[in-house]
């Protein structure tokens, strides 16, 4: 598989691993809405010419691994994604607009890194985050509460 791509004067290979959050950190994203994110992130990379090769939406976070060419920065992608997938979302759903302040959805940064040769290592962690998340919280104690005798 050939991951090299040209433009008229230069070869690429830009892979990058994004994560970012909803404000807060709530947890906003099970059944149909997390289907429905998903579509939303999947047009606005086609609008802008940017491969969407993995991604995952855990309950506080979503996990992405993009392809961008180097005409584009990283930084004003991040921002047309992130306002444009706000105001889809508040479109859809309107209600949410009284849970994160009109018009900031996600919180105001995020991680990058570049991928490199690491693209399998990468692509397997994203898939397997949502797996990992679940069982940390399976792996939850069950104490007693001291004052009543009662698990919690």
């Amino acid at each position: 598989m050939n991951d090299t791509h040209s433009l008229s004067h230069s070869k690429w290979n830009c892979k990058y691993h994004v994560v970012f959050a909803p404000k807060y950190r709530r947890q906003v994203f099970y059944g149909q809405k997390r289907y429905e994110i998903g579509q939303i992130l999947r047009e606005l990379c086609q609008w802008k010419g940017v491969t969407l090769l993995e991604a995952e939406a855990c309950p506080d976070h979503i996990q992405l691994l993009l392809e961008i060419p180097p005409k584009m920065s990283i930084s004003s992608f991040m921002g047309f994604l992130k306002g444009k997938n706000s105001l889809m979302i508040y479109e859809k759903w309107g209600n949410m607009k009284y849970k994160y302040r009109n018009r900031q959805f996600w919180c105001r940064g995020y991680y990058v890194d570049t991928v490199g040769k690491n693209e399998k290592k990468i692509t397997a962690y994203i898939r397997e985050q949502l797996k990992e998340d679940e069982m940390s919280e399976q792996l939850t104690l069950d104490l007693e509460d001291p004052f009543t005798g009662n698990r919690k």
